[in-house]
């Protein structure tokens, strides 16, 4: 979700970290927060799980990007300035829609019953296991931060294990393995909790460890076969005319398989995360062509721009129209949006883009880093923490 690219051409190639555009994903951006939208606005689980995947994929696709770009210009990555550059895109905008979140909730206007345990877990990102031990978030709206707080988890530790796999495995393929072997093993994991443990729902939509692969896949994107800096042997027509139909056919297919809890809960994560692999090498590699060309168009892309925080306020906003208001579906929805554009846009015009110009001042005045040893990378993790 919180993943941004500096605009350039779309022919440009990566000549430094964050310093790209890719056509086409701001829209991917756009239909993942419009299906999180409907369904908060429809009660369509199904749908928002699947937004909310596409997020994650995405997350996993960009930061892999970037970090596999800066260590093979740079012989390095700086940890310090990673996480500096997270801290810059995440926390600000998601502590200030917190903030009045909760000012509006204590004078009445936002509904919610005021829990210190919920704030506090939101504020150190792990609603996500808060909510299943079974807490109620505060204010209403604000259960959105679940996903947060498992992205957030994927920032903390992967970079470390990227860095320690390029050491022990330098073979792009053996890290591909590796990761894959995750992706298994997790899937494994989510099957024991739901069939030998009757895990609930929550449990396995909402933990880290039974969602990290996917984020995952988006890494094994970036890692191998990658569209932006890797070449392909398979021709444009199978792209085109015979994986895409299949991935969209699969995704469909786990969108409809929804009243069986064994495979919603186990397989349908899996199985939309491989599907995702076909949608984003072609939406990448033929941004122009007819089926991608709507998610370049201007507005679409601008509010995959507003994406983040959008999705930080949408919820929030829903849960207050629908608490004041009594008008119909279509009605609370358009009100909605309309709100959540307006609060979006300005918290990018007066925080995200401020925030993206000191990341940029940061990136040029640090030195490139060559790390000689992986006890020097962790080193400037915890210093940068």
């Amino acid at each position: 979700m919180p993943e941004d690219q500096s605009i350039i051409s779309s022919e440009t190639k990566l000549n430094r970290p964050e310093s790209f555009y890719i056509p086409s994903l701001d829209g991917i951006r756009a239909v993942a927060f419009a299906l999180v939208f409907i369904s908060h606005i429809y009660n369509k689980n199904a749908l928002g799980g699947f937004g909310v995947t596409i997020f994650f994929f995405l997350s996993g696709y960009l930061i892999v990007t970037l970090l596999r770009r800066e260590a093979e210009r740079e012989g390095g990555i700086s940890l310090k300035m990673f996480y500096a550059r997270r801290i810059l895109r995440i926390f600000p905008p998601c502590y200030l829609v917190l903030a009045l979140a909760l000012l509006l909730n204590a004078i009445g206007i936002v509904p919610g019953v005021r829990n210190h345990s919920a704030v506090l877990a939101e504020i150190f990102y792990y609603t996500n296991y808060y909510e299943i031990a079974g807490g109620n978030t505060t204010p209403k709206g604000t259960a959105v931060l679940w996903s947060l707080a498992v992205e957030e988890h994927f920032y903390m530790f992967f970079p470390l294990l990227y860095i320690l796999l390029r050491r022990l495995y330098p073979r792009r393929f053996d890290q591909v393995a590796i990761l894959s072997g995750l992706c298994a093993a997790i899937l494994i994991w989510r099957l024991i909790l739901i069939i030998h443990f009757q895990a609930t729902d929550t449990r396995t939509n909402m933990a880290t460890d039974t969602r990290f692969d996917s984020i995952l896949f988006g890494c094994i994107l970036a890692l191998y076969g990658n569209p932006m800096m890797d070449g392909s042997r398979i021709r444009e027509q199978v792209w085109k005319w015979i994986l895409l139909p299949i991935s969209i056919g699969m995704l469909a297919l786990s969108l409809l398989i929804t009243k069986n809890d064994i495979f919603r809960e186990t397989l349908q994560y899996s199985v939309q995360g491989i599907a995702l692999f076909p949608v984003f090498i072609a939406a990448v590699r033929y941004p122009r062509w007819l089926v991608f060309r709507a998610l370049n168009i201007r507005v679409v892309r601008f509010i995959g721009v507003l994406s983040y925080t959008l999705y930080l306020v949408h919820y929030i906003v829903i849960s207050t129209v629908s608490h004041w208001s009594h008008e119909g579906a279509l009605a609370r929805a358009m009100l909605s949006l309309i709100i959540s554009l307006v609060v979006a846009i300005a918290i990018y015009f007066l925080v995200e883009r401020p925030c993206a110009r000191l990341r940029r001042y940061l990136r040029s005045r640090a030195p490139a880093e060559l790390p000689e040893s992986l006890a020097s990378d962790v080193y400037s993790a915890s210093r940068a923490v």
